[in-house]
C-alpha cells in the first residue's frame, strides 16, 4: 500500500468517525473494494454513556416518624415505575431516529406547550433525520399534557415526545 493510499484511507476512517458523531451513532461498519485481492474493512464504534440507575440507601432513625417517612417513598417506587410514559395511552412516539426541535426555526415559538389545545395532524414538533425536517403530526385531538423532550435532544424510534389527552 502506498503512502498516498494510507492517507486517504486515514481520511475516510475521520469521516466515518465524523458521520458517527453527526448522527449519534453506536457503531458503523464499511468494507472498502479496491481491487480483487485488496479491500479495506472499517468498523467504527464508540461508547455511549448509561445512566446509572438511582440507588437508594436506608437510613437507620431513632424516632418512629422518620421511618414511615422513610417507607412512603419506598411504597411510591413501585408506582412511578408504572408510570411510564411510553405505555400512556396518549403518547406520541418518535416515528424515527434523529434530532427533536420544539419550534420551526431558532428563536420562533414551539409548535406546542403544556396546556395548549391542538387538533388532529397539528405539528407537535420537527424530528431532523439525515438533514430532513420531519414533521410529527398529532395523532388526535386533545390537550397536551407533557412534553417529554427537550429542544435538540437526540431520540430513537419509538421515544416517547409528548402527552395528548
Amino acid at each position: 500500500m502506498t503512502n498516498k493510499s494510507h492517507e486517504a484511507d486515514v481520511a475516510f476512517i475521520k469521516a466515518l468517525a465524523e458521520l458517527l458523531r453527526e448522527n449519534d451513532l453506536t457503531e458503523l461498519q464499511v468494507k472498502r473494494e479496491y481491487g480483487e485481492d485488496d479491500s479495506l474493512n472499517v468498523c467504527v464504534s464508540r461508547q455511549t454513556a448509561v445512566a446509572a440507575a438511582p440507588v437508594q440507601v436506608a437510613v437507620p432513625a431513632a424516632a418512629p416518624a422518620p421511618i414511615a417517612a422513610a417507607a412512603a417513598p419506598a411504597a411510591a417506587a413501585p408506582a412511578a415505575a408504572n408510570d411510564d410514559p411510553a405505555s400512556h395511552p396518549g403518547a406520541v412516539t418518535s416515528p424515527m431516529v434523529g434530532t427533536v426541535y420544539l419550534q420551526p426555526e431558532p428563536g420562533a415559538p414551539s409548535f406546542i406547550s403544556v396546556g395548549a389545545q391542538v387538533s388532529e395532524g397539528d405539528t407537535l414538533l420537527i424530528v431532523e433525520a439525515m438533514k430532513t425536517m420531519n414533521h410529527i403530526p398529532a395523532p388526535k385531538s386533545g390537550t397536551v399534557k407533557r412534553i417529554l423532550v427537550e429542544d435538540g435532544a437526540a431520540v430513537e424510534f419509538g421515544t416517547p415526545l409528548a402527552i395528548i389527552e
